[in-house]
């Protein structure tokens, strides 16, 4: 008789370890730690969804006549301790954990592992295709992923001719409504969500659960359902874009189900290719989805394991500001569109990509937050956080710590693009572009006061060498790191 230890992000019954047991046989293992849910103040949403998960996985595999051993222990080492002592089993195993800590504990507990297929490359055949690479690049993945797995492709050409349409998934938001976007399925919550949401913690940040979060297969295979028949063909044109009036737009919000194995990433694209198929999904929104799934879902991965865990304390940039109260508190500031976005972390525990690197990672890049703590902030904030999603997206996409390993630019922008890509600039008690005086964009001045302190190292970057070279030649140059000393002043102070 063997246990199967199944972690809270592995919550499918056809990976790893769980898909080869018994149920007639085996007994799952399944551990609720005090430790990890006391170790920081996680947003009530995010905590809620990964604790209702679990629970409402271990009652369906109970439904279909598994033995499930749910334990509520100190740690996850006294749950298996319990375990042990209580069951006698021959073994115990797992699927390959998904982070490196946790790997670690198996390894010091003792646990036999298998490999995952929880994603759709192996962290092998990642490694193996990054070292016959001079300079690793996402494009170059996505490419090699299309051909190797089948999606969007003519053969051995991609559909449509292009491998991306990103020229066309650009466009800024429409002008004015109605939008288009059908709202997000909600889902009631039952008794189990009660008990998680009474128990939570009263440290925990954000509001209440409200349903918007699938925790369980049935329901995030709703909302799958939900996305490819109604939203995707809408994906493409605006998933760059922001809007104060609509929080969702056609995003398909399956990430948290993704990173918790409710979905599989391979269902989620097979249902993709079926829809544009059978004619129902333009090719612009079908492979900018695609991309994201198969390209940036399963590169980061792969860049997690092949750096990890020296990557995670990279600091190139040499940033040191403590996160600014702003992040913890919408209200502390008069900037629409961080109130805004952090208003949306609060409310819901998710913003789409744009919002998380043009907004809240740019802000924090051109300020000088300390990537550390802006990586510790996302992780226990969004409801799709996990170590491995959120270190490469912070330390190399959003701050540049990394130097440069992962994207060739700092994706630094003033408050141009944030106007260009949203609607939050009219009416904002500060001018987009002023880069001096008290009304001046805090993200227009401090962008070009990070081009001024940082010139030396992108003044020849091929990418940046043009607007660093105009920041060199500004005549106000004095006056804009003035502004932005100031600026920095009212960020810390929480009155910005």
């Amino acid at each position: 008789m063997a246990t199967v230890w199944v972690l809270g992000d592995q919550l499918n019954v056809a990976i790893g370890a769980l898909a080869a047991a018994d149920p007639s046989r085996d007994t799952v293992l399944m551990v609720e730690s005090a430790r990890k849910i006391g170790s920081r103040p996680w947003h009530r949403q995010r905590l809620h969804f990964y604790l209702s998960s679990m629970r409402h996985f271990a009652a369906d595999l109970r439904a279909a006549g598994w033995r499930v051993d749910y334990r509520h222990a100190p740690t996850m080492g006294a749950g298996l301790a319990a375990h042990i002592a209580e069951h006698s089993p021959d073994r115990v195993v797992a699927t390959e954990p998904n982070s490196v800590a946790a790997r670690a504990m198996f390894q010091r507990l003792g646990v036999e592992t298998v490999a995952s297929d929880q994603f759709l490359t192996p962290i092998a055949d990642f490694a193996a295709w990054a070292a016959t690479r001079k300079q690793l690049k996402m494009e170059d993945f996505y490419r090699r992923q299309r051909v190797r797995l089948g999606y969007l492709m003519d053969g051995e050409a991609p559909a449509g001719g292009q491998w991306n349409y990103d020229h066309e998934n650009r466009e800024p938001p429409p002008k004015k409504g109605p939008w288009p976007w059908p709202a997000p399925p909600v889902s009631a919550l039952d008794a189990i969500d009660a008990e998680v949401i009474a128990a939570l913690p009263a440290d925990s940040t954000g509001e209440a659960p409200t349903g918007t979060w699938a925790v369980t297969r049935a329901q995030a295979l709703e909302r799958l359902d939900h996305f490819v028949s109604n939203v995707l063909p809408m994906f493409g044109p605006h998933e760059d874009a922001m809007l104060a009036g609509n929080w969702h737009l056609a995003h398909s919000m399956l990430s948290p189900c993704l990173n918790s194995g409710l979905l599989l990433p391979g269902e989620v694209c097979d249902a993709v290719q079926r829809a544009f198929d059978a004619g129902r999904v333009p090719i612009a929104s079908a492979e900018g989805f695609i991309r994201q799934v198969i390209g940036w879902r399963e590169y980061v991965r792969g860049l997690y394991w092949l750096w990890m865990p020296e990557y995670a304390h990279l600091n190139e940039l040499g940033a040191t500001r403590p996160l600014p109260p702003v992040f913890r508190d919408s209200s502390r500031t008069e900037m629409a569109c961080m109130k805004w976005c952090v208003g949306e972390v609060e409310s819901r525990a998710w913003t789409h990509h744009i919002p998380r690197l043009m907004v809240m990672g740019n802000l924090a890049l051109i300020a000088g937050v300390d990537p550390g703590e802006m990586t510790e902030w996302m992780w226990e904030s969004f409801v799709d956080g996990a170590e491995w999603v959120m270190v490469p997206n912070v330390v190399g996409m959003s701050l540049h710590a990394d130097g440069g390993r992962m994207a060739t630019k700092p994706y630094a922008a003033g408050g141009a693009y944030i106007d260009r890509m949203g609607d939050f600039c009219k009416g904002c008690r500060y001018d987009r572009k002023a880069r001096t005086g008290d009304d001046a964009c805090p993200f227009t001045t401090l962008y070009w006061d990070f081009l001024l302190r940082h010139s030396e190292r992108f003044v020849r970057n091929p990418r940046m060498g043009t607007q660093v070279r105009a920041a060199q030649k500004l005549s106000d140059a004095d006056a804009v790191r003035q502004r932005a000393a100031d600026v920095l002043q009212m960020l810390d102070s929480g009155r910005l």
